[in-house]
């Protein structure tokens, strides 16, 4: 269906409404007094969320692709139901098979100055040929002063199967080699910039590099503080077990194309995510529900 089609039938005026973005792929327009925000139906990924009273959180890259088949360079993909590359495959997609195609409007609704949308998946052929499972996947946004992301698989098969799954998102700062993470103090993560070496968190995170950490057994809330931009950026896991910190630096970003060679330092990756050890285990006809609430203070 075209945007203006799915805007007839499930959007609601004003409010909620289903238009035209980047490359005519739809997405929906959110607008209340207690924020906007941004939703592709391509990868049921944020873009955009902008708290009354605050300026926009995400980062999104000016060169970011549009199309089938790419990922959005930006705002909150989702990977699932594998982080990174696929071990025992490795023409599978980078990051599972869900972020780079287009998933359905299950509902919208509206109560107070609060938006809830609900975008899903389930299993098909072109899943199946990297991921042979039958599932039903979730994405719930509950969008107000407050971002709520819950990712919710119903295993719908007669196997059992196992999940990676990460909200993938990019914050928006002032200057990355300003900004701090805090909430991992003391957490052992796996450093893949240096081939997963072991390593131990000492106070606050402050990138220098190149960093792609997995933080192992952590449950805390996460706040990345930003002195340029004065403000807090705060996410609050649940049922999440890992986090991923990422930022390419200034050689790593001059490799992806779809990635301004000086982004770089204006963007963080902060991430709830179920990984390695933490990958989580869905039995026939189960349901798991893992989530990240995000809030933004002044600093």
């Amino acid at each position: 269906m075209t945007a203006s089609e799915l805007n007839q039938t499930l959007g609601l005026p004003g409010i909620a409404e289903i238009v035209e973005g980047e490359s005519s792929l739809p997405k929906i327009r959110v607008t209340t007094t207690a924020a906007t925000a941004e939703i592709y139906i391509h990868g049921a990924q944020v873009t955009s969320w902008i708290p009354a009273h605050s300026s926009e959180v995400f980062f999104l890259s000016k060169q970011s692709h549009w199309q089938e088949g790419k990922a959005i360079r930006g705002g909150i993909p989702i990977c699932y139901p594998w982080f990174r590359s696929k071990a025992d495959d490795p023409t599978a997609p980078s990051h599972g098979v869900v972020r780079t195609t287009a998933w359905q409007i299950e509902s919208i609704s509206q109560q107070a100055d609060i938006v809830v949308i609900s975008l899903i998946i389930t299993s098909n052929d072109a899943t199946r040929k990297f991921w042979p499972y039958d599932f039903n996947l979730k994405h719930r946004i509950t969008i107000g002063s407050e971002l709520k992301l819950e990712l919710i698989t119903r295993n719908t098969g007669p196997r059992s199967f196992k999940i990676e799954e990460a909200l993938h998102t990019y914050f928006r700062v002032g200057d990355v080699e300003k900004a701090s993470v805090s909430g991992l103090d003391g957490t052992v993560y796996l450093d893949n910039v240096h081939n997963n070496t072991e390593n131990t968190q000492h106070g606050d995170l402050a990138m220098s590099g190149p960093t792609d950490n997995a933080y192992i057994d952590t449950h805390s809330t996460l706040s990345v503080a930003d002195p340029v931009l004065k403000r807090k950026l705060i996410t609050e896991k649940t049922n999440s077990a890992t986090t991923i910190t990422w930022n390419p630096w200034q050689q790593g970003a001059a490799s992806l194309s779809d990635l301004g060679d000086e982004e770089w330092r204006e963007m963080i990756c902060v991430e709830a995510s179920n990984i390695l050890s933490s990958a989580v285990d869905v039995a026939p006809a189960a349901e798991h529900i893992f989530a990240a609430t995000l809030r933004v203070a002044s600093l």
